[in-house]
C-alpha cells in the first residue's frame, strides 16, 4: 500500500474533547462503505455514558449503518484512567485493544478506531494512550480532527508535534464542526491546514449528525474529498 493510501486502521483523535470525533468518525466510514469497502468501528473506552444509553459507536451505526464496536463503558464523563477509580473498574490492557482491532481486521478493509479525548488521554491502567495503541498497530495511522476557532492552530500542532516525535503515520486533518458563515479566523485557519504535509482532509458541517440519516451517508464523501482520494479498493 502506497503512503497515498489509507492504511487499513485508521486511528480518529482530536486536539481536545468535543471535538467532533464521533461525527468525523461516522463520515469517515460512511465514506469509505460508499466506496465499496467493508468498515466497521471500534472505541476502546466510552465514558460518560451509563449502561442502556446510546454511546459514541450507537451514533456512528445510526448514522452509517456499520456494526460499531465498543471495549469497555465507564459512568463518569472523564477521562478513562480516574472514571475507572472512581468505579473500582479495571482497564483492558493495550494488548487487549490490539487483538480485539486485529479481529475485526480479518473481516473487514478498513477499521475505524475512535479515541476518547485527546492523543495522550491513558485508555489502560498501565497508562498507555492512543498513541501507544497507534504504535502497537502495525500499518496504521492517525487522522486528527480539530476545531476551526481561535487556538486550533496551537493545540493541532501540539498534537502533530506528538505524532511525530513517535513515528506514527499522520493521516491528516479534518475540521470537525464547520460553520455556515465562518469568521476570519475560521477561514484562515483553514487555510493554513490547507498548507500542512499531510493535508486538510475536509471539514464536517456543524449539525452533520441531525440531518436526515441518508443525507448523512450520501454527503459524507463530498464532506471529505481528501480522503476519498486516499481510499483504496477491497
Amino acid at each position: 500500500m502506497s503512503e497515498s493510501r489509507l492504511p487499513p486502521v485508521v486511528l480518529v483523535t482530536g486536539t481536545d474533547t468535543d471535538v467532533g470525533k464521533t461525527a468525523v468518525t461516522a463520515a469517515v466510514v460512511a465514506t469509505a462503505l460508499a466506496a465499496g469497502l467493508r468498515v466497521t468501528a471500534y472505541k476502546p473506552t466510552q465514558t460518560g455514558v451509563a449502561p442502556g444509553e446510546p454511546g459514541d459507536m450507537a451514533e456512528v451505526d445510526r448514522l452509517t449503518g456499520a456494526a460499531a464496536v465498543e471495549g469497555v463503558r465507564l459512568r463518569a464523563p472523564m477521562a478513562p484512567r480516574p472514571a475507572a477509580r472512581l468505579e473500582s473498574a479495571g482497564l483492558p490492557t493495550l494488548e487487549d485493544h490490539v487483538g480485539r482491532v486485529a479481529a475485526l481486521a480479518v473481516c473487514h478493509d478498513l477499521v475505524v478506531v475512535e479515541g476518547a479525548g485527546g492523543l495522550l488521554v491513558e485508555l489502560t491502567d498501565a497508562g498507555e494512550t492512543l498513541a501507544d495503541l497507534a504504535s502497537a498497530l502495525p500499518d496504521s495511522g492517525v487522522l486528527v480532527v480539530a476545531r476551526s476557532t481561535l487556538g486550533t492552530l496551537n493545540h493541532t500542532m501540539l498534537t502533530r508535534e506528538a505524532l511525530s516525535h513517535r513515528g506514527i503515520r499522520q493521516l491528516g486533518i479534518v475540521i470537525g464542526s464547520w460553520p455556515d458563515d465562518p469568521d476570519v479566523i475560521e477561514r484562515t485557519n483553514r487555510d493554513e491546514f490547507e498548507t500542512l504535509p499531510e493535508g486538510l482532509l475536509g471539514a464536517i458541517p456543524r449539525g452533520a449528525p441531525t440531518l436526515p440519516v441518508s443525507t448523512f451517508r450520501t454527503s459524507a464523501p463530498a464532506w471529505l474529498p481528501g480522503l476519498v482520494q486516499r481510499l483504496g479498493t477491497p
